[in-house]
C-alpha cells in the first residue's frame, strides 16, 4: 500500500490534471480527475486519522479531502472529513477554516439543492 505523501502527492498531480482539463474545457475529465484525486487524499488522510501527534499534517490532509470532497459534491463525506480534522488537535488557524469557510460551503450547498 502506498504511503501517505505517496497518495498525497498522487492526489495533487491529479488536480494539475483537473486544472488542464478545465483549460480544456473538458467538464467529464475535470470531475473524472478530481474524483480520483479526492480518493487518494481521503485514503491518505483515513491512514493517519488516529494519529493525533501528526498535526498539523493530519489536519491540513483532512481539510484537502474534504475540499476536493466538496468539489465532486460529496457534502456528507466533506462533513465526516471536517469532523474527524475537528476532533484531533488542529492549529487554531486550520480548526477556524475548517468551520468558518469548509462547514459555511456545506451548508450552502444543501441549501441548493434542497436539502
Amino acid at each position: 500500500m502506498p504511503d501517505v505523501e505517496t497518495l498525497h502527492r498522487e492526489a495533487m498531480e491529479l488536480v494539475d490534471q483537473a486544472v488542464l482539463a478545465r483549460q480544456r474545457g473538458d467538464a467529464e475529465a475535470i470531475l473524472e480527475f478530481k474524483r480520483a484525486a479526492f480518493a487518494k487524499e481521503r485514503t491518505a488522510a483515513d491512514l493517519i486519522a488516529n494519529q493525533l501527534d501528526l498535526e498539523p499534517t493530519r489536519s491540513v490532509l483532512h481539510r484537502s479531502a474534504a475540499v476536493l470532497a466538496l468539489e465532486c459534491g460529496e457534502l456528507r463525506e466533506a462533513e465526516r472529513l471536517i469532523g474527524r480534522a475537528l476532533a484531533g488537535n488542529p492549529p487554531d488557524d486550520i480548526a477556524d477554516e475548517l468551520r468558518d469557510l469548509l462547514l459555511e460551503e456545506i451548508y450552502s450547498q444543501r441549501q441548493a439543492i434542497g436539502r
